[in-house]
């Protein structure tokens, strides 16, 4: 497999290098793909130093898949100029997530969906992917009728600007400003820009993708907060169903699903925290309880790495899912 990763050089493209290292993906040829400020700057591989390229040079090394994740505006202009050159393309910016004729996928939920033409495959919202993989096992069992979800979003999802503001007002250092306001001992309702009904865009694409991913009929209200946190997203999550349910059930469904880790003991504190999910690929979820207001109401918490299962890890399980069915490659290409 000859593989390019698109934004290399940016948090997200540093953590997919992780994964892929650590997931020990099988790649023939390494491509690392950043702005032209950053040509000829080097990254490392499995011990091995490649040069960072340009997108020309890219799509001229005809890569058998591409990772994106640099961004919409250039996902929405190279994406394409990729998949023309019968090279998979998965997307990690909003760029395509909601256009119908992209699949927008979580591997464990969905990735059946799948199939050989699909040259461009959307990798879901970070928050969205962990809200999703604990919805669709509950859903699959009650039906999910409605959802109530407040997140709690590490800094890093803004990206690495976001980090070194928080860092320097940890230290009182005068820096740029990523957010309008400081984020260290502070929360803020905030995440990505106000739509015009009055939520941000991070809250609808809650709303948009779980309908996309999931099922269109489930009812979906959010409020994202950005919280002074570096380890990963947490969301606050009150779940409607259609049937009632026995809560030790909902503890046995979770536990037994692929990529989420149950952790809930309050007897002896034992819940997710984003500080103990940095650097892993599962979804962690706890505090399940039954909410007491209302009938076939459940209250829960969900906490994940949001650079992990949130971006890198989803795509790596992507490609390696596209890889498994054998529909990259085509060594006619590499001819020319």
């Amino acid at each position: 497999m000859r593989l390019a990763l698109v934004g290399a050089s940016g948090l997200v493209g540093r953590e997919m290098i992780k994964v892929i290292e650590e997931h020990r993906l099988k790649i023939d040829a390494f491509f690392p793909v950043a702005s032209a400020a950053s040509k000829g700057k080097v990254v490392s591989l499995n011990g091995i130093e490649y040069p960072i390229i340009t997108m020309e040079e890219a799509i001229q090394a005809r890569p058998d898949v591409a990772i994106f994740s640099a961004g919409g505006s250039v996902s929405t202009e190279w994406a394409p100029k990729f998949a023309e050159t019968g090279c998979k393309v998965v997307d990690n910016s909003s760029a395509w997530r909601m256009d119908p004729s992209i699949k927008l996928v979580i591997p464990e939920v969905n990735g059946s969906v799948l199939e050989e033409k699909d040259m461009i495959i959307a990798n879901p919202n970070c928050s969205t992917i962990q809200l999703v993989m604990v919805l669709a096992p509950i859903h699959k069992k009650y039906g999910v009728k409605r959802v109530v979800v407040s997140t709690y979003q590490s800094v890093t999802g803004t990206g690495k600007n976001a980090l070194e503001q928080m860092n320097n007002e940890r230290e009182g250092k005068q820096g740029e400003m990523t957010y309008h306001y400081r984020i260290d001992k502070n929360c803020i309702p905030h995440c990505d820009v106000f739509t015009d009904n009055g939520y941000t865009k991070e809250e609808m694409k809650l709303v948009n993708e779980t309908h996309k991913i999931l099922d269109p009929v489930i009812k979906l209200t959010a409020t994202a907060v950005r919280v002074p946190v570096m380890g990963g997203h947490s969301e606050a999550v009150n779940i409607e169903l259609q049937k009632d349910f026995d809560i030790m059930d909902i503890r046995k469904t979770l536990a037994t699903t692929d990529g989420v880790t149950l952790q809930d003991n309050p007897d002896l504190n034992i819940y997710p925290m984003p500080f103990y999910s940095h650097g892993k690929d599962d979804v962690f979820v706890g505090r399940i309880r039954k909410d007491e207001s209302q009938e076939k109401t459940l209250n829960l918490w969900i906490v994940s790495d949001n650079l992990r299962k949130g971006a890198a890890t989803n795509a790596i399980q992507i490609v390696s899912y596209i890889n498994g069915k054998s529909w990259i490659g085509n060594k006619n290409l590499h001819k020319a």
